[in-house]
């Protein structure tokens, strides 16, 4: 039987979605707790996209494939049971039957991410390691007029990851909204599908915009620059986090 999976998690103690060989990650605990009702067989649990160390997920889609059939409210109880035991960061919002063709990432039509920045003077101790604190002052409306040369089909290389392992760096983005909730700036970003650091290296670069260092024309130009070293830095990956995944 196959299951899909919604999935959230704190990214701060973890090397991402991705198992690795030198600390954990989500899927590593959640493959641990399906191989338990797998009478310990071990199996891949594909996801929607991996995410890097420190990235948080509201709504992580994986899937899983169970030796007998269960029913999906069973499923998801048994296996929060088994990542409790296992002090996990991770937790099952959701089972569902999936369709024999479902795959998590190749059947997605899209994703999208919102990143948190909290603009005050003093920091956080509630929300460390959940946003990027910015203690200056940032211009919200220069950052909108900024993003709006991003949206659409472009060649993304000024924002993409020298480690970027996608075949080609043009991308279409179609939703880049920066909203203020109290003291906090909130990005949310759309696209089918996103170049490694993307979003990170968006947002870090209109964060350069907000704290004056640029005006929002400059973001058309490092965007036809196509140059990475054009660009600002990469946002921390501590505000970012995966919620939505879409079919």
């Amino acid at each position: 039987m196959r299951y899909k999976l919604t999935i959230e998690y704190d990214g701060t103690n973890l090397l991402g979605w991705q198992r690795q060989l030198d600390g954990p990650s989500a899927q590593q605990y959640l493959e641990e707790a399906v191989a338990i009702l797998n009478n310990g067989i071990h199996q891949e649990v594909p996801s929607a996209g991996r995410t890097d160390a420190g990235v948080h997920a509201t709504a992580q889609v994986a899937m899983a494939e169970l030796q007998r059939d269960i029913s999906p409210f069973k499923l998801r109880e048994a296996l929060n049971a088994n990542l409790r035991l296992q002090n996990a960061p991770v937790v099952v919002l959701n089972a569902e039957p999936a369709e024999e063709n479902f795959h998590p990432r190749f059947s997605a039509q899209g994703r999208g991410y919102i990143y948190r920045i909290l603009n005050r003077r003093t920091p956080s101790a509630l929300r460390e390691n959940r946003v990027w604190w910015v203690p200056v002052p940032l211009d919200v409306e220069k950052m909108r007029q900024g993003a709006q040369y991003l949206l659409g089909h472009h060649d993304f290389s000024s924002f993409r990851a020298a480690a970027c392992q996608a075949k080609s760096p043009l991308k279409t983005l179609d939703k880049l909204d920066i909203e203020t909730q109290d003291d906090e700036i909130i990005f949310t970003v759309e696209a089918k599908s996103f170049l490694h650091h993307q979003v990170r290296n968006i947002v870090g670069t209109l964060k350069m915009v907000g704290d004056g260092h640029w005006e929002p024309q400059d973001v058309k130009r490092i965007l036809k620059a196509c140059d990475r070293r054009q660009a600002g830095p990469t946002a921390p990956a501590c505000g970012l986090y995966l919620n939505k995944v879409w079919y």
